[in-house]
């Protein structure tokens, strides 16, 4: 499947946009060192970022990097990467053509210099990426990030102290049923529940905080909610429920199978008592709810029926090396051409800030009757 990514404009190789002031930094001549007394470079770390950061054209800042690590699972879930598109023939991402792991870390370092706080590596499914923990390991040393990782949970149990070993700081696990039955509807390859869930339990022992997403979608697995909510209420971890969603061309997304967040709040608060909690920050995609009796909280996420499109502030790397402002995107900026050139750090920051600083994406907000047709970049690409 080919999918149009335009080049990322080299914005004036050697100056770097302070953001919007009106001013520039020239970058200095190969060798030249210039070293900041003691007060100015105090005053450098403290205002270093927020005078490169961006704001897109609704004001929105860059906060997610969420890196997709291999275009590879071995899952077939119908709502991503369904079987009659990905089969045993299709033509997966050859190895030259995937980013290497030096190649993700300088982008993660970039990006760092933009405002991005929390990084999340992302699939097809991630934990396929041979040698993986030492990704993590090269990630975690860089300061003041977040480090999450979402899988689909087969190879957790055998992984998770590795990964917690590494620097891993907390996982994702994709989780859409309990009965075995329907997850292995879901899933398409036949696998267990069960090893999903030691899974889960491998991690919490290991100290690898865990949070479960569950997509739900009518007559599917709407039924799971409930049974989903008691299985986790209580154990410390944050069960999301997310809306089904357009993502990519693939999935004959039907907006009649979408069961509103709404109703997943009222179904389970007839149950467990619900009360709603303030995000944890400025475009936390997920609202947030605590059970009453103290047995910890979910959250839902809800794209199709609330747009918080005007609060997004995340941007998606593709294993491929392109980048992606919108989960919906029909197109991407190529970011792999400039890391494979002789472009300085300073050049691809000058070109990341121009790309921010045009964007007006909101899918979400403009969702109607013809867009779910549209030619968008398929979920295993860009991880979610």
């Amino acid at each position: 499947m080919t999918y149009r990514v335009i080049p990322l404009v080299q914005a004036g190789v050697g100056t770097v946009d302070t953001g919007g002031t009106g001013t520039s930094v020239q970058s200095l001549p190969a060798g030249a060192v210039r070293a900041p007394d003691m007060a100015e470079a105090s005053a450098a770390n403290m205002t270093h970022v927020a005078n490169m950061a961006p704001r897109d054209v609704r004001g929105r800042m860059l906060h997610d990097l969420r890196i997709s690590v291999t275009d590879r699972c071995n899952f077939r879930c119908t709502y991503c990467m369904p079987k009659t598109v990905f089969g045993r023939d299709y033509p997966f991402l050859p190895r030259a053509e995937i980013l290497a792991f030096d190649e993700i870390v300088r982008v993660a370092k970039i990006f760092s210099q933009l405002g991005v706080r929390k990084i999340r590596l992302t699939g097809g499914e991630p934990l396929l990426r041979r040698n993986i923990e030492h990704l993590i390991e090269m990630l975690a040393a860089i300061p003041g990030l977040e480090l999450t990782l979402t899988t689909n949970g087969s190879l957790l149990a055998k992984k998770a102290q590795s990964l917690r070993d590494a620097g891993l700081q907390r996982v994702t696990v994709s989780l859409d049923a309990l009965d075995d039955s329907t997850f292995r509807k879901m899933n398409d390859v036949d696998f267990p529940v069960a090893e999903v869930l030691r899974g889960i339990d491998v991690a919490a022992t290991v100290g690898l905080p865990v949070k479960v997403n569950m997509v739900v979608k009518g007559g599917t697995n709407d039924h799971a909610i409930v049974p989903m909510a008691r299985y986790f209420h209580g154990s410390g971890h944050i069960l999301r429920f997310i809306e089904y969603m357009d993502v990519g061309s693939s999935n004959g997304w039907k907006l009649d199978e979408v069961v509103p967040s709404a109703e997943v709040v009222r179904r389970i608060a007839s149950e467990l008592p619900l009360q709603a909690i303030d995000p944890n920050y400025v475009g936390e995609v997920a609202e947030r709810w605590r059970y009453r009796d103290g047995g910890g909280e979910i959250g839902v996420i809800s794209s199709v029926t609330q747009a918080f499109c005007s609060t997004c502030t995340r941007v998606r790397l593709s294993t491929d090396g392109s980048l992606y402002t919108c989960l919906f995107a029909q197109q991407g900026h190529d970011l792999r051409a400039m890391l494979r050139s002789d472009c300085s750090d300073e050049a691809i920051i000058a070109s990341l800030q121009a790309m921010w600083r045009v964007r007006s994406d909101n899918y979400s907000e403009r969702r109607n009757a013809n867009t779910p047709g549209l030619q968008k970049i398929e979920m295993s690409y860009i991880g979610g």
